[in-house]
């Protein structure tokens, strides 16, 4: 299991990310019982400068389930809040849900 923090990002406004795996990458999570936090959209927080975004980034290593490195990256900053070199971005756009499952759970959730 992980010992990281885990943040799942719906990306519900930019409808960027493919709806399937959005939902089973969300069940996945959900059925491991492994602890982790979802939001609806980290553009829509880092927009409102939400200070969630600060707490998220602080302590432990944080895994992110969500769309490009780099855009998170920037999300994470323009809010403020500035994520360590520990930190994993996974990216929903090109890689299954199968593939994010096992890097965010540290095993095979197929």
């Amino acid at each position: 299991m992980s010992s990281n923090k885990l943040l799942y990002c719906h990306c519900a406004y930019a409808k960027v990310v493919p709806e399937e795996t959005k939902e089973q990458v969300l069940e996945r999570l959900a059925d491991s019982g492994v602890a982790f936090e979802a939001v609806s959209d980290l553009c829509e927080m880092s927009a409102r400068k939400d200070p969630s975004l600060k707490r998220l980034a602080e302590g432990e290593p944080l895994k992110v389930a969500a769309c490009y490195p780099r855009a998170v990256r920037w999300l994470f900053q323009s809010a403020g809040a500035k994520l360590n070199g520990k930190t994993e971005i996974l990216n929903m756009r090109s890689l299954n849900a199968g593939e994010v499952c096992k890097a965010m759970l540290g095993k095979d959730s197929a």
